[in-house]
C-alpha cells in the first residue's frame, strides 16, 4: 500500500486525508512502537497471530494490533469481565473482590479496565486467588499507567496476567479512548458482571457492548435506596442475569466455566474421540482451536446446517464441544 502510486490509491475510495498520509507516512510513531517492543515482557499481536484471543477476533472491527505487557497466552484463557463504578460503597468493593477471587479459583481469568473502584477491586480479588490470572485493558498506551496511583497494581497484574491496549506508544488518557477500551473488555470475555453502577455509568456502555457482541451480561442487585444499584437494576430489567453468588455466574456459563476449572463434568460421559463415528471425528478436526460458527463449518465439512446442528448437539452432550456466546462453538477436546 505504501508503495502504490496515486492512481492505485485513488481506487480505494479513501478520504483525501488518508490518501495524503499514505503518500507521506510519518514513521516516527512506528519507530517508537518498535523500540517499545524490544523491552522485556512487551509483545505485539497481529490479528493473524495464533496467540490473538479468539473471542476478540469475532467482534466487529477487532483491533488489527494488540500491545501486550506480560503473558500474551493469558489472553486465550476463558475470561469474565467485572466492571462497575469508580466510587463504590465499601460493600460493593468487597463484593467485587470476593466474586473475582471465587471466579479466579474456578479457573476464569478476570478482565477489567484498571480504573479506580470496582475495576481495581476485581483485579485485586483475582490476584488474591492462589493461581488467579487477571487482564487489564488500558485506555492509554502501555508505556504509561492511568490512573498513576495504580502503578504498583499494574506491575502485579503484568506478573500474573497481562496489560493490554490497542493504542500506540505515547497515547495519553483521552476521554474518547475509553469507550474503545470498553469494547475490548467485553470482547475478550465470555460475559460481563456489573457490580455497582449509576444510571449514567460507563459500565453500562460495557454491558451494552457485551450484548451487541453476543456475550452474557450479569448484574448484582442492591438496595433500592442505593443510587449505585440503579444501573444494575436497569440492566436486570433489560434482560441481564441477576446473580447473588459467584456460583450463579459459573452455572450460567456452564460447560465453558467447568473447562476453565480443569475439572471434568461428572454428568458427561467420558468417551474418547476414537469411539466416535468418522463423521464426528472429521467435524472435530474441522473446528480447529478457535470458536467457529455453523456457516463456516458448512463450508469446511460440506454438510447442511441442519445436520451440523444435530451433530454439534450430540458432541456438546458428550463433552466434546461447548456453545460460546455469539452463536459459536468451541472444541473442548479432540
Amino acid at each position: 500500500m505504501f508503495a502504490a502510486d496515486r492512481a492505485e490509491l485513488s481506487r480505494l475510495d479513501l478520504p483525501a486525508t488518508a490518501l495524503d498520509y499514505l503518500r507521506r507516512p510519518d514513521w516516527r510513531p512506528v519507530e517508537q512502537d518498535l523500540a517499545w517492543l524490544e523491552q522485556p515482557g512487551n509483545h505485539l499481536l497481529r490479528l493473524d497471530d495464533a496467540r490473538y484471543p479468539p473471542l476478540l477476533r469475532q467482534i466487529p472491527y477487532p483491533p488489527p494490533l494488540l500491545f501486550v505487557h506480560g503473558d500474551p497466552d493469558c489472553l486465550r484463557r476463558l475470561q469474565l469481565a467485572i466492571v462497575g463504578t469508580r466510587n463504590p460503597t465499601p460493600l460493593g468493593r468487597e463484593t467485587a473482590q470476593r466474586f473475582a477471587t471465587h471466579l479466579a479459583d474456578a479457573g476464569l481469568a478476570i478482565t477489567s479496565g484498571l480504573a479506580l473502584g470496582i475495576d481495581a477491586a476485581a483485579h485485586q480479588g483475582a490476584l488474591a486467588s492462589a493461581d488467579g490470572r487477571t487482564v487489564a485493558v488500558m485506555g492509554t498506551s502501555l508505556d504509561r499507567v492511568y490512573p498513576a496511583r495504580h502503578r504498583d497494581l499494574a506491575h502485579a497484574i503484568a506478573e500474573r496476567g497481562a496489560l493490554v491496549s490497542e493504542l500506540p506508544v505515547g497515547t495519553a488518557a483521552l476521554a474518547e479512548n475509553f469507550p474503545r477500551r470498553n469494547r475490548l473488555i467485553s470482547g475478550l470475555a465470555l460475559g460481563v458482571l456489573v457490580v455497582e453502577a449509576a444510571t449514567r455509568s460507563g459500565s453500562l456502555i460495557t454491558a451494552r457492548l457485551a450484548t451487541e457482541q453476543g456475550r452474557e451480561v450479569f448484574a448484582i442487585p442492591g438496595s433500592i435506596h442505593n443510587p449505585l444499584a440503579k444501573g444494575c437494576h436497569a440492566l436486570i430489567r433489560q434482560g441481564a442475569k441477576l446473580v447473588e453468588t459467584a456460583t450463579d455466574v459459573l452455572e450460567e456459563l456452564g460447560a465453558l466455566a467447568a473447562v476453565g476449572a480443569g475439572e471434568p463434568d461428572p454428568l458427561i460421559p467420558q468417551t474418547t474421540a476414537a469411539e466416535l463415528d468418522i463423521e464426528y471425528q472429521q467435524l472435530l478436526v474441522a473446528m480447529s482451536d478457535d470458536p467457529v460458527g455453523i456457516d463456516l463449518l458448512v463450508e469446511r465439512c460440506g454438510l447442511t446446517a441442519e445436520v451440523l446442528s444435530s451433530m454439534l448437539l450430540i458432541l456438546e452432550l458428550e463433552g466434546y464441544v461447548a456453545a460460546v456466546p455469539g452463536g459459536l462453538y468451541c472444541r473442548l477436546k479432540s
